[in-house]
């Protein structure tokens, strides 16, 4: 199984180290990521593993939710089934 992590807000040093980090003491998996700098804007999209996640989907959410809120940024986790479903014709 795996989800989508997207992080939206102004760039700072560790964004990536603090995301990963919730990720790593989950032991979920980052598989990829995409971050770009638009202006001074920082975007990035991660996919996840979440097959070996040692807590329900919806508890690591609200985490990661948190972790943005406390760095100033949006930061937000859906699970693939429905980011699938979302966006199917």
């Amino acid at each position: 199984m795996r989800a989508v992590i997207t992080v939206i807000g102004k760039d700072t040093v560790g964004i990536l180290a603090k995301v990963s980090a919730v990720c790593a003491e989950h032991n979920i998996n980052v598989s990829e990521v995409t971050q770009s700098i638009l202006q001074d804007l920082f975007v990035m999209i991660m996919m996840v593993d979440i097959s070996k996640s040692d807590v329900p989907f919806t508890r690591f959410s609200e985490e990661i939710t948190a972790l943005g809120e406390k760095m100033g940024l949006s930061v937000h986790a859906m699970h693939e089934d429905i980011f699938n479903s979302m966006h199917r014709i």
